[in-house]
């Protein structure tokens, strides 16, 4: 009959310390190989989760945003009040529409008693001319209205809509040509030219009273 050996239960301990040490000794070389491999490799970058009803709506919003036109050569600037006259027969917002309608930018508007020495500074190249004297009293009897437009060419085309210096003479759609009789009585002045725009504003208006502000119309003014 054959013998049975006997285990050693201290043989089993040391067989499953030998065991376990060379299991973590694999496994933790497995880890440094992982770990390498992982360092290696290029990071993972999780896609963007865009809400549909956000992307809708920005489109949306790009779609109807207003163009932005990038202002011309020829933008320019005038000064036009509408004298006591104009004022007084209540002919302010008609005067003002006009140019609106036309699609100039108002960048300016009040309503002024003009000292003296702006009225003499605003006409001192009349200076020399005999009616110099009864244009500043007129023009300091009653309030005004002071309005700064701005766009392309707009100091020629509001001489035009103004019209002619004397309102006999005036095409009728102008100004002066619907709304007045005398010269001495003729409604509103213009600038004459670009250069004289700058000056008159600079001289009825302060630099803080110009307002810069985005007209959403433009795209359908200007190409």
């Amino acid at each position: 009959m054959a013998t049975m050996a006997t285990a050693n239960p201290s043989q089993f301990r040391v067989d499953s310390i030998r065991s376990s040490t060379f299991f973590n000794a694999g496994r933790c070389q497995l880890s440094a190989r992982c770990t390498a491999a992982a360092s290696l490799r290029r990071p993972v970058v999780r896609p963007l989760r865009v809400n549909a009803t956000q992307l809708r709506l920005t489109s949306l919003c790009h779609i109807s945003a207003p163009l932005r036109i990038k202002e011309s050569g020829s933008q320019e600037r005038s000064y036009v009040m509408v004298k006591p006259d104009g004022v007084q027969r209540g002919h302010v917002g008609e005067i003002i529409s006009r140019f609106e309608r036309k699609g100039f930018q108002l960048i300016g508007l009040k309503l002024f008693k003009t000292p003296k020495e702006l009225a003499e500074e605003h006409y001192g190249e009349l200076k020399e001319k005999p009616f110099y004297g009864k244009l500043v009293d007129y023009i300091i009897s009653g309030p005004v209205v002071c309005i700064a437009l701005e766009g392309p060419g707009v100091v020629a085309s509001a001489r035009k809509l103004i019209g002619a210096t004397n309102p006999l003479n005036a095409e009728p759609g102008t100004i002066r040509g619907d709304l007045g009789i005398e010269v001495g009585r003729n409604v509103v002045h213009g600038s004459d030219s670009p250069e004289n725009g700058l000056r008159e504003l600079g001289l009825w208006f302060d630099q803080d009273e110009l307002i810069e502000w985005e007209q959403h119309m433009t795209p359908w003014l200007k190409e």
